[in-house]
């Protein structure tokens, strides 16, 4: 039987104060969006799309 991997951030209710954010940038070389994914706590989340 195969074992189920579960990846977690968190232990508890800790990883209730984290948001993944997803942001669109331009890249300088070659001028196409590129997708940043960046773990953040909550407090700093709308500071991080600034």
């Amino acid at each position: 039987m195969a074992k189920k991997a579960v990846a977690t951030l968190q232990t508890g209710n800790a990883g209730r104060n984290h948001t993944k954010c997803i942001k669109m940038v331009k890249s300088p070389k070659t001028g196409a969006y590129v997708f940043q994914e960046e773990i953040v706590e909550n407090e700093r989340a709308m500071a991080y799309f600034k």
